[in-house]
């Protein structure tokens, strides 16, 4: 059967704080050179499916940039599939989109097109490698109208995942979103394969009814199951987070220090392409130290400094005697002399004066530091734990040489930047 896939990216990830301020959620850089949406676009072409649309509605500049005609993903197609970007538009019967459903619905006429039997849904903003064809070929051996990724993930974490109740032959005979007191740990991946006319169907009902929030999580799932519809799970036991939450983002990074490192970027089976910056590799003068971290092209650590478990994006700069541990450098961030950087996460282009403190190891619970794009911490400045360094934040925006724990700053000034 022939499958069209829909990538979900329109999310505005207001808990990813200052990393979400200025570009949607899947646009968000992980591991140093991918952005988020890198992983499910590379899962869909190394699952050789190359008929591939995106959904985007917040802020999607920098995601259509990266995206660009497809080229690092082999789906630059005119005519045997390809990427294409849908945005919102307003006419008499569209709008913006008010739930992931409504998405979909608004957007049916084109994921139509042609003679597409299957419609694969993904999220744009998971972490994980998975081959979609395997799911496809269950669905199908399943009769399945609508097929459901799960994965079983800690208990106390399973309040933030619709919790898939099954029988023997893994038919989904129970589904709730987000439970306070979730009846199990079996979760929702946000990985949908459904028969297009069945969505069709779906997408009509839950269009006409005017107490749904068009949502399939909310409204279209438990509805299905509700009808005993046939509805299945595919489980799945590899490496997958979501990195909705800033804890989650940093922690997802760590996961890639470890040795081995629980989500392995070096399969030469399964290759996470990207659109890749030009830069010159990366350069560590001799009395350096690094250890457990990934150094991205065009990075320099200068002599005696050190880069310890941490994650330096592209064209970053550790000066002399400065130090980074357990830390998320975006692009292009510079770590001046003699500073200190412990447990934060900085946007591109932020500059660390020489001889601050941003951050703070805790010996029980690890509390992230961040600050945003383009953004200056001035020297001599002590940022102690937990703090919120704003987007483009300048030296006259501080009022204390010393921000206390959970501090918040922002510019005074009037920016005009995207």
């Amino acid at each position: 059967m022939r499958t069209r896939a829909v990538i979900l990216a329109g999310g505005e990830g207001t808990r990813l704080g200052v990393l979400t301020a200025k570009r949607t959620k899947p646009a968000v850089p992980f591991a140093g050179k991918y952005r988020i949406i890198d992983f499910a676009l590379s899962n869909c072409v190394n699952s050789n499916l190359f008929d591939v649309m995106i959904i985007a509605q917040y802020r999607p500049h920098s995601l259509i940039e990266h995206i660009g005609a497809g080229g690092p993903w082999d789906l630059n197609r005119d005519f045997t599939g390809g990427v294409r970007i849908f945005t919102p538009y307003k006419s008499p019967s569209a709008n913006w989109f008010i739930g992931t459903a409504d998405a979909i619905q608004q957007n049916f006429a084109f994921i139509k097109r042609g003679s597409k039997e299957l419609v694969l849904i993904l999220s744009g903003d998971h972490i994980y490698s998975m081959d979609y064809s395997s799911m496809i070929n269950y669905h199908i051996e399943c009769g399945a109208e609508l097929t459901m990724a799960t994965i079983k993930v800690p208990i106390e974490e399973a309040p933030r995942f619709g919790i898939v109740g099954v029988d023997a032959n893994l038919k989904v005979t129970a589904f709730t979103e987000k439970p306070a007191s979730p009846p199990s740990n079996l979760a929702n991946m946000g990985v949908y394969v459904f028969n297009r006319e069945a969505l069709d169907h779906l997408l009509w009902q839950d269009h006409e009814r005017r107490d749904s929030s068009h949502d399939f999580g909310k409204d279209i799932i438990p509805s299905m199951v509700a009808s005993s519809g046939p509805v299945y799970a595919y489980p799945f036991d590899g490496y997958w987070v979501d990195v909705g939450t800033v804890n989650s983002y940093w922690q997802a990074h760590m996961d890639l220090l470890t040795n081995p490192p629980a989500f392995d970027l070096y399969n030469p089976r399964w290759v996470i392409h990207t659109r890749t910056e030009e830069r010159p590799p990366a350069r560590m003068h001799r009395a350096s130290e690094i250890s457990d971290s990934l150094i991205c092209d065009g990075c320099t650590i200068e002599p005696g400094a050190k880069v310890i478990r941490s994650v330096l994006g592209p064209g970053t700069t550790v000066k002399s005697g400065a130090s980074v541990e357990d830390s998320i450098l975006l692009t292009d961030t510079l770590v001046d002399e003699s500073a200190v950087v412990q447990c934060s996460i900085t946007d591109k282009r932020v500059k660390i004066g020489s001889g601050s403190k941003l951050g703070g190891k805790q010996p029980d619970n690890v509390v992230i530091t961040m600050v945003g794009k383009n953004s200056i911490v001035p020297a001599e400045t002590i940022v102690q734990p937990g703090s919120i360094i704003w987007t483009d934040v300048c030296e006259t925006d501080y009022d204390s040489k010393i921000l206390p724990a959970g501090a918040y700053v922002q510019t005074r000034r009037k920016v005009y930047e995207l």
